[in-house]
């Protein structure tokens, strides 16, 4: 405070303090105070650089960051461009501190590992950077949000996957960071390697000229644990994917464990869980589809799921819809390549079809997809959503939904039959989940990868996304991608690897184009 003071006298048209705040008006805050950074506050408010303010109240602006129970993030620019932590009830200071630049992509850097050392920072910057010492080298520093570029920080550290945390072997991260998700990513803020210190991280999505549609996508941080963590996440709105993420580990036993929890979850929750019983290894095998042990697992248990606010899933053959028009049924594959789960329909005049892509050379029942269910709105608008990486995993999925709606119905008193709704629309393609770009299979030519060399193989024009690093769930809409031109129809999906790879092969016209 002093040299700030001191600074204030030396270059009054240049530095001003702001007024500080009696201990009441601090009281008011909706952030604890500690008593040191109240002794600052008291005397000064903040400093004004040339145009480059720095007010330590509460300011009209508030950052786009979100805040989880027993943590709060306080902003130290009326822009949000410089923020502090401020949870902990012993912490002697606020910390860490944060900067946001957004020049080139999403930049943070943790300028600081408290309030009170930033602020000794800035004001040793402005010292350096004082008429009489031009020539001398200024120290790292917080930058202002509207100075020029400056020298990159010292250090850096990288931004990790949130489910490599949550299924690692740092137990008291995991407990922070909880499940974790595939567009979320983590900084362990406890052992920086110094000030200031750069997070090596892009977003997920991709703002270049090849997005989907008009993009919204954006980025939540959150400082979390008193400061400890940060969270960046992801969110993926009118743009592409255009990196690849890391998806939750499918547990070995899922199949037994689909089976134990949704028995479970219809004991518990009657009104909400039915099961229809299952078949003999008799009747599984005069299905028109091979059945490997792990499905089998499955279908010997339950024949048919049925979750309030969810569309009904068919697991065993007997339902008409399950006899699959030829025209669609062309469009996607034709026999012994697939198995339909489910019907939904949708507005009016729209439904999809969901079902497990099998793999015609091994058996192997894989992905789990949903198109949609009439011909010609596929041919029109080829586009699918993957739903889960494979039955077990689809059925673990439900009873995680189911849980999670029952939790938080009793916490908050409302109805879980809605929750489970809204938590389970991405039954039907194209309904907000993150976009999966397609690209034209002459850019996998040389691909050392088996399915993204197969997808080679089709005529040059056809679109190809691989699944196996998209999030779950995730939407593939070929016909937003601009190199299927407008006008374009589908001839025929293919889904190779039982669906980790799809192909959309374009009808041609009578020139052959």
């Amino acid at each position: 405070m002093t040299a700030l003071r001191a600074l204030a006298e030396k270059r009054p048209g240049e530095i001003a303090l702001l007024d500080g705040f009696g201990d009441a008006e601090l009281d008011g805050w909706p952030v604890r105070v500690p008593e040191a950074v109240r002794v600052v506050l008291r005397a000064v408010g903040g400093v004004t650089v040339g145009r480059t303010t720095y007010a330590f109240g509460p300011s009209r602006r508030r950052p786009r960051i979100r805040s989880d129970s027993g943590d709060a993030t306080w902003a130290l620019t009326p822009d949000g461009a410089v923020l502090t932590a401020t949870g902990g009830e012993t912490s002697a200071d606020w910390g860490p501190v944060l900067s946001v630049g957004r020049t080139d992509g999403y930049a943070f850097t943790v300028e600081a590992p408290g309030f009170l050392p930033w602020l000794d920072g800035l004001a040793c910057r402005l010292a350096e950077e004082s008429p009489h010492n031009r020539a001398t080298p200024s120290p790292p520093s917080p930058p202002s949000p509207s100075s020029k570029p400056s020298a990159p920080p010292p250090f850096a550290v990288a931004a990790v996957p949130s489910v490599d945390v949550a299924e690692g072997p740092d137990a008291e991260l995991a407990a922070i960071v909880g499940e974790g998700h595939s567009l979320v990513d983590v900084v362990d803020l406890r052992n920086l390697p110094g000030y200031p210190c750069a997070i090596s991280w892009e977003p997920y999505f991709t703002l270049d000229g090849a997005t989907a549609d008009t993009g919204g996508s954006d980025v939540d941080y959150r400082l979390v644990a008193g400061g400890r963590v940060l969270l960046l996440e992801s969110d993926v709105s009118g743009d592409f994917l255009g990196r690849p993420v890391r998806r939750h580990r499918i547990p070995d036993d899922a199949p037994e464990a689909a089976v134990s929890r949704l028995r479970e979850l219809a004991r518990r929750f009657p009104r909400l869980v039915t099961l229809a019983e299952g078949t003999a290894d008799a009747e599984i095998d005069r299905l028109p589809v091979p059945v490997p042990p792990d499905v089998r697992t499955v279908l010997r248990a339950v024949g048919e799921v049925r979750v309030a606010g969810m569309p009904t899933l068919r697991l065993l053959p007997g339902e008409p819809w399950q006899q699959v028009e030829p025209a669609l049924h062309r469009l996607i594959g034709g026999d012994g390549t697939y198995w339909p789960l489910a019907r939904v329909a949708y507005g009016p005049r729209h439904a999809s079809l969901a079902q497990v892509r099998i793999d015609p050379a091994t058996g192997r029942w894989g992905y789990v997809v949903s198109v949609p269910a009439r011909a010609e709105e596929l041919r029109d608008d080829p586009e699918l959503v993957l739903l889960a990486e494979s039955l077990p995993a689809l059925l673990l999925n439900i009873c995680r939904i189911v849980e999670e709606a029952v939790e938080r119905a009793a916490a908050y008193g409302s109805d879980p039959a809605s929750l489970i709704t809204g938590a389970s629309r991405w039954f039907t393609p194209n309904t907000g989940q993150p976009w999966t770009r397609p690209v034209p299979v002459e850019e996998w030519l040389g691909a050392t990868d088996p399915l993204r060399a197969e997808a080679t193989a089709f005529p040059p024009g056809s679109l190809a996304a691989d699944l196996r690093d998209s999030p779950v769930p995730t939407d593939l809409c070929f016909y937003r991608a601009e190199s299927w031109r407008w006008g374009r129809t589908l001839d025929r999906l293919r889904f190779l690897g039982s669906g980790e790879v799809v192909v959309a092969v374009a009808e041609t016209d009578d020139s052959g184009a």
